[in-house]
């Protein structure tokens, strides 16, 4: 209906009403359109800002914490001969906090034994109940008429839980079974066969057909000619902050363990440092200066700004990054003096290392020594939760840009319906118009008419 009263406006009176209605309805509509538009323009480019910004303070904690934990700003531990052991630094280890000298006597071994070649390894071996003892626990392994077979055997041992592994090999005229346990003296196993016990079952106890092929030993080594013994070869518990893993046994031959500072990487990161952070800082700034909401990111610039004075350690002199030459410049960006970082690594690069690599042990935790991963970490955490800083300003954007959205919708529909009115009513006139159009030619002809019977 409205398309053809659309179509036919203008067609009587002679009047352009199709435009005139079109103007009339842009008139009132495109004023609010705009208006909407430009708001919702700037709030996209807030939006956008805000986005940078979460990005790079996440980019940035991020590469520093995975930069630490990949151990490249940690000192390394070193050995004089890698055949024997070899050692790998954790988290918190210094360079100039350890050395020492180690002697591998023998290396921890695990138990292994097996049974003589059983021809058919499906076939019965007889049934009854056996019992396996690990370390002075005992499990009951029961062989019955469904697994009445070496496979059956095998399976019920590795279904037991005791810590030995039962594997089936092939063999020259059929198969036997090998039986391995964990390493380590007290790992060492018996497998009985109870009374009551087919004789067949003799065949596969410890006691009986079973021979053994490596006897279960500890770990014997010495460091600094203290004896240790371990059930294993990777020994994390007795030089602090390395891992050791022993290679084989190497009596009378010593082998130095120490360590080596990355100095050149940390001299890069804390140049690094300085260039992400005045990236951060200037994304920050950028979304800080665009009007309403986004002025409250301030608040992380300020937390942020904060980091050259914060301390980060619980060293005596070198606790903080204006200590080693990172100072804050007049526009709110950080410096580095690289005379200083260089003097402050000659005095104390261990002091410079735990700024990234902080110490680990009974005095110096996560929250005496944080370190500069553990603080902007923090910071990361607290400013992107859904209460923080850039997660509140995050929402009310994205309630705003709804909300225009919404806003623009329904001026659409109104201006729509307005339009459709304003059609409808000059629609109306123009049939009014020429009505009195025709009525108009009509009486200028009877008037002529009148006049030319006067004549």
């Amino acid at each position: 209906m409205l398309t053809s009263i659309a179509s036919s406006l203008g067609a009587g009176s002679g009047i352009d009403v199709k435009q005139l209605v079109t103007d009339l309805a842009a008139a009132s509509r495109d004023p609010k359109v705009a208006r909407l538009s430009g708001l919702a323009t700037a709030n996209s480019a807030r939006i956008s800002a805000v986005a940078q910004a979460r990005s790079d303070l996440v980019g940035f904690a991020d590469s520093l914490e995975q930069m630490i934990a990949d151990g490249s700003l940690r000192s390394k531990a070193t050995v004089s001969d890698e055949s024997v052991l070899s050692a790998t630094a954790r988290a918190g280890l210094q360079a100039d906090k350890f050395a020492a000298t180690i002697v591998v006597n023998s290396l921890a071994r695990a138990q292994s034994s097996y049974s003589g070649v059983v021809a058919d390894k499906t076939a019965a071996i007889g049934t009854g109940a056996m019992t396996l003892t690990v370390g002075g626990v005992q499990k009951t392994i029961t062989v019955g008429s469904t697994n009445n077979s070496l496979e059956g055997l095998a399976t019920a041992i590795n279904a037991s839980g005791a810590g030995v592994t039962a594997t089936i090999i092939a063999d020259q005229g059929g198969s036997r079974l090998i039986l391995k346990g964990a390493t380590g003296a007290d790992n060492a196993f018996t497998l009985t066969a109870d009374a009551g016990a087919d004789p067949g079952l003799s065949a596969f106890a410890t006691n009986g057909g079973l021979s053994v092929g490596q006897s279960a030993a500890n770990a014997e080594f010495t460091i600094d000619g203290v004896a240790f013994s371990r059930p294993g070869n990777t020994i994390d518990d007795v030089v602090p902050g390395v891992s050791l893993t022993l290679k084989k046994a190497a009596p009378g031959q010593p082998v130095d363990l120490g360590a080596n500072r990355p100095l050149d990487m940390i001299k890069q990161t804390v140049g690094d440092f300085v260039d992400v952070y005045n990236q951060l800082k200037k994304s920050l700034q950028a979304a800080s200066k665009l009007s309403g909401v986004t002025t409250g990111l301030r608040e992380l610039e300020t937390q942020l700004q904060g980091l050259v004075n914060k301390v980060l350690t619980s060293h005596g002199s070198i606790s903080k990054l204006s200590d080693i030459g990172i100072s804050t410049a007049k526009d709110g960006t950080l410096t580095l003096d690289k005379t200083k970082l260089d003097k402050m690594l000659e005095t104390d690069a261990g002091a410079v290392e735990g700024l990234f690599n902080p110490l680990r042990d009974g005095t110096h935790n996560e929250i005496s020594d944080p370190g500069i991963a553990g603080v902007l970490d923090a910071i990361r955490d607290k400013a992107i939760a859904s209460d923080g800083v850039i997660g509140r300003v995050e929402k009310s954007l994205t309630d705003k840009d709804k909300s225009l959205a919404d806003q623009l919708s329904k001026v659409e529909e109104r201006e729509a319906a307005y339009k459709a009115r304003l059609e409808k009513q000059y629609a109306a006139l123009d049939v009014k118009l020429n009505a009195f159009k025709a009525t108009q030619a009509y009486l200028e002809q009877q008037i002529k008419m009148w006049t030319k019977s006067d004549d």
